[in-house]
């Protein structure tokens, strides 16, 4: 989806974008798919404006044609295989996550997804140079936490600074904030380049959860189909089908976004709190429904060690 801005195109200016808002246009898909007669009235505005605008808007966000050889070439020049830092994650990821591409991080509350989206953002950051945006819409996101993640990765003050440097941290509240935070990002790429430090690309997009921001506008009969239990890659909450099983959440609708999806779950009676297990329930690459156990602690496991946590503050902390 992409917002409706003053400036988008000729005719669009401030008072018509407030206008469009107030019977609920907000983005260029609720904007070519009305009925611009019906628009008209409602917005008291011209009818031969709206359509002018609705051209414009088809022509600059409708899709082009692409040849294979074009993608191939594309494909060859812009991925790259990012470690999680995880070594039993890389391998159900088949080596890590890859960009150009959105992978799905699911899972109930207290499940650690954040915690897994923190370790990625450390490890690319601290180990291969590289710059990460993260959208937290949660409010998950801490900066001991993450400071923590990359003291286990390097003693040096100086190497932690220029690595929390190079994760770029936005806030977003609802959905349209987060529409308009990767519009801004996405402009030309400006808005990419501007986030990234020393003038390098950005490698990794985190929303962390996409799930916490489209939920709510599908209403109260929707929130309790998605059964409604917690908090680029991103991640989603989790509900149930009808035989009872756990899975993402968001319905059909959104299950064709990511390109790999794996689930993240609590085992049960386990002696080990930050040990969980991680489903492979999506991919292009591999088998699905390929399972492994994940240990949440990893990306933090040296500077954990020694201080004085007991298996209960572990726990808490995730």
């Amino acid at each position: 989806m992409v917002l409706l801005r003053e400036g988008m195109c000729p005719g669009l200016d401030q008072d018509l974008v407030r206008r469009l808002r107030d019977v609920h246009v907000k983005t260029v898909e609720n904007y070519v798919s009305s009925d611009i007669e019906d628009l008209a009235k409602k917005c008291s505005a011209s009818y031969q404006a709206l359509i002018a605008i609705r051209r414009v808007l088809l022509a600059q966000h409708a899709s082009f044609p692409v040849s294979g050889a074009d993608l191939y070439d594309e494909l060859l020049s812009s991925s790259a295989i990012l470690s999680t830092g995880n070594p039993d994650l890389d391998a159900l990821l088949d080596s890590g996550v890859y960009t150009g591409e959105v992978t799905e991080l699911a899972g109930g509350p207290g499940s650690g997804k954040t915690q897994v989206c923190m370790g990625l953002a450390a490890t690319v950051s601290q180990h291969l140079k590289q710059n990460v945006i993260y959208v937290d819409t949660t409010g998950g996101l801490t900066a001991g936490r993450l400071q923590q993640m990359l003291q286990s990765q390097t003693r040096s003050h100086e190497q932690q600074t220029e690595a929390m440097q190079r994760i770029a941290v936005y806030r977003a509240v609802d959905v349209f904030s987060l529409l308009d935070c990767l519009h801004r990002l996405g402009a030309n790429g400006g808005g990419l380049r501007q986030a990234s430090v020393g003038g390098g690309s950005v490698k990794v997009l985190i929303v962390d959860s996409v799930s916490a921001v489209i939920a709510p506008l599908l209403g109260s009969r929707h929130q309790e189909v998605l059964n409604m239990t917690s908090g680029p890659q991103v991640t989603n909450h989790v509900s149930r089908n009808d035989e009872g099983e756990v899975q993402p959440g968001l319905g059909v609708t959104w299950s064709h976004v990511p390109r790999t999806r794996i689930l993240l779950e609590r085992l049960p009676d386990a002696e080990r709190p930050a040990l969980r297990s991680v489903t492979l329930i999506k991919s292009s690459r591999r088998p699905c429904l390929i399972r492994a156990e994940l240990d949440l602690q990893w990306w933090s496991r040296s500077s954990s060690q020694g201080s004085g946590k007991t298996k209960s503050d572990v726990n808490d902390d995730l």
